[in-house]
């Protein structure tokens, strides 16, 4: 089989399939010109799971903005549990079933060349049990198949966090998993177990992605944040100097677009946005553009963990959901994550600033968010009909 390339560069054969500036402020669609096609790069069929959630429809909002895929000179397949909510224009194959039934997964790969796996089921507390049976184990079964039925590229979903602190400003470091986030600690499980499969035949890539912001936004940091910097009880830490790596919706998008022949075995990259501001500088956009109170008080890492393992344990004794929790703690570690290797690697540029993002999501959080958001995303039994 020849190289498998799904993108193109300004200046080399690799690049993002996301739209490109036209030097006027406007976008235009990437192209793969015929001096690409005749060099013997075969076009993949790409399979991107769930493919309503966040990531995955800004990963086939970047896909369809891609020339070939409008001229269908390749396919990309949507997989998901609900058609009804992918986004509107999409018209590529769609294969509806959920990653948990071990009958659905015995056909989804077939004839699929990369996989972008951008399937997850959050928790930002607990949830052990969950996160085990609706993320890890269907993930791991996911890569297994794609191994066994010859796929050639998976594209994982992480955390910039997965590391930090200290370990995480090089991607390709392993995670440090927390036994007071479960969740985090299958993350960095998947990562481990796909950095074992990855071979020269089958290439491994796990983006490690900021704070989730923008558009169609679901479980993160920002909703779960707002409503307690109402109640005027969250402090800062460390006096908000740590850096909070924020990435757009579209950014994500674009970064899942990009790949090159070239890498080979088990690739890692921080995708984050183009500057990561500090935690004061978004709470105070926070408040002053949407009249969120800023804190009133700092206080350091060590007493910040202690205070939300008092919350965490009250938990089991008042009807409301933790204040804050040792895992939102985390996410405001210094994780020092930059795009120098995804900007070698993958010739990823993002564009969209982290100000630009937090505006979107507020103002779909103005419509959507009437409530505090739970910290863990919908268990099957609470999931509409």
């Amino acid at each position: 089989m020849p190289p498998v390339i799904w993108a193109k560069q300004k200046r080399r054969m690799s690049a993002c399939l996301s739209k490109a500036n036209d030097g006027r402020g406007g976008k235009r669609p990437v192209r793969l010109t015929k001096r690409h096609t005749q060099q013997g790069f075969a076009m993949p069929t790409i399979l991107v799971t769930g493919a309503t959630g966040f990531v995955g429809s800004h990963a086939l909002e970047a896909l369809m903005q891609f020339d070939a895929v409008r001229r269908g000179e390749f396919r990309v397949i949507a997989a998901c549990r609900d058609p009804a909510r992918l986004l509107p224009g999409f018209a590529g194959e769609v294969r509806a079933g959920d990653l948990c039934d071990a009958a659905y997964l015995a056909h989804l790969l077939e004839g699929v060349d990369v996989v972008c796996h951008c399937m997850a089921w959050t928790s930002l507390f607990g949830q052990k049990k969950h996160s085990r049976a609706l993320y890890l184990h269907p993930t791991l079964a996911l890569l297994d198949a794609a191994v066994a039925q010859g796929v050639r590229r998976f594209v994982n979903i992480s955390t910039t966090s997965a590391a930090a602190p200290g370990q995480s400003h090089n991607p390709m470091n392993p995670g440090i998993p927390r036994t007071f986030w479960p969740h985090l600690g299958n993350a960095i499980t998947i990562e481990n177990a796909l950095r074992q499969r990855s071979h020269a035949q089958f290439t491994g890539v796990n983006l490690r992605l900021g704070i989730f912001a923008g558009r169609r936004y679901a479980l993160g940091l920002l909703p779960i944040l707002v409503p307690r910097l109402k109640t005027h009880g969250v402090p800062w830490v460390e006096g908000g100097q740590t850096g909070l790596p924020i990435t757009a919706g579209e950014d994500i998008g674009t970064a899942l677009a990009c790949t090159t022949p070239g890498l080979s075995g088990y690739e890692s990259f921080n995708i984050v946005g183009p500057a990561v501001p500090r935690v004061r500088e978004v709470f105070e956009l926070l408040h002053e553009e949407f009249g969120l109170p800023l804190p009133h008080f700092s206080v350091p890492f060590p007493v910040a963990y202690a205070f939300a393992w008092l919350m965490e344990k009250l938990d089991v004794i008042v009807p409301w959901q933790p204040l804050v929790t040792r895992s939102i703690i985390h996410l405001l570690e210094e994780t020092q994550a930059d795009n120098r290797r995804a900007a070698q690697r993958l010739g990823y540029r993002p564009k969209v600033d982290w100000r630009e993002a937090i505006r979107m999501q507020m103002a779909e959080m103005q419509t959507r968010q009437t409530a505090p958001m739970r910290m863990h995303r919908p268990l099957p039994s609470e999931r509409a009909p």
